[in-house]
């Protein structure tokens, strides 16, 4: 599968010529894909070349669901998504291609921290679901490598974000919210079939849906039921402090009616302190 980046809004874009042909340009590398693809490309080229070394590495950053204790160490769901060595050679070259194309223009959609936390964050989703599976005896334990989770998730967002995108199904060019659905269907198949690679289709489901969540779901929550906790709080907040002022004010005026009945000398220690702290509030407010 190859990936190309219609963006019609983007500077990438270009119309078509006089014969009719689209016209593309590659896409800008931004800073965090860049990175992300020397990380990977450096990574399966270190595992190849040097064996002990890609042992090691295969050995304390796998998400390896053999056992109890490896599987509770969470920073291999981070260091998953950098392995492809021990896959297919299409593997990588799909996952990096996707990345490329894709890649750029969420980074610059969001920038390049939310990226990259967007970027992890379905890729760790990808492997917590897998191991979840496992746990339960949904799947049987294995290994899990690559990072086809934040691939996907990147896909997924784009369908969400960029409807105009037309990737490439073999060799047929397809709608991104076509391919989205026929992957998220193959996935569940495949899951529910138990497959030859159902754990690693697992993670990659979880991974688009992670993407979805977040591209479609969480603004939506973020701006609609948590924005409105939010402002109840502020309101009952500054209410709170809107009392607490009234108290004070209306004490303060009996401790002058006090003075000037009285004199000074009436006044209580507890009375001389308010009426001094008001006396700052109210300089602190002048002065501003």
């Amino acid at each position: 599968m190859s990936i190309y980046d219609r963006d019609y809004s983007k500077s990438d874009y270009q119309s078509p010529n006089r014969s009719g042909h689209m016209q593309f340009r590659a896409p800008q590398l931004m800073p965090i894909v860049k990175k992300l693809l020397i990380i990977n490309v450096s990574v399966f080229m270190a595992c190849i070349i040097i064996k002990p070394l890609g042992d090691f590495i295969y050995d304390w950053f796998s998400v390896n669901a053999t056992s109890p204790a490896k599987m509770m160490q969470l920073w291999r769901l981070l260091g998953y998504q950098f392995l492809h060595a021990r896959g297919s050679i299409g593997h990588i070259a799909f996952n990096m291609l996707a990345l490329y194309f894709l890649g750029p223009t969420l980074e610059r959609h969001w920038g390049s921290k939310r990226f990259l936390k967007f970027y992890l964050c379905c890729g760790t989703v990808g492997g917590v679901f897998y191991i979840l599976l496992v746990a339960f005896g949904a799947l049987p334990g294995g290994m899990l490598i690559g990072a086809s989770g934040a691939i996907l998730g990147m896909l997924a967002a784009c369908a969400i974000l960029f409807p105009q995108f037309v990737v490439f199904l073999i060799v047929f060019p397809v709608p991104i919210r076509v391919a989205a659905v026929v992957f998220t269907l193959f996935y569940v198949f495949s899951i529910f079939t138990k497959g030859h690679n159902a754990g690693g289709d697992a993670a990659h489901l979880a991974g688009m849906a992670a993407g979805a969540f977040y591209v479609y779901l969480w603004p939506r929550l973020k701006g609609g039921k948590t924005s409105n906790i939010a402002s109840r709080f502020k309101a009952q907040t500054l209410a709170k402090k809107m009392d607490e002022y009234k108290r004070l004010q209306a004490e303060v005026d009996r401790i002058l009616e006090k003075v000037n009945t009285r004199g000074i000398n009436s006044l209580s220690g507890k009375e001389k302190k308010i009426l001094s702290e008001a006396t700052k509030l109210e300089q602190m407010r002048n002065s501003q």
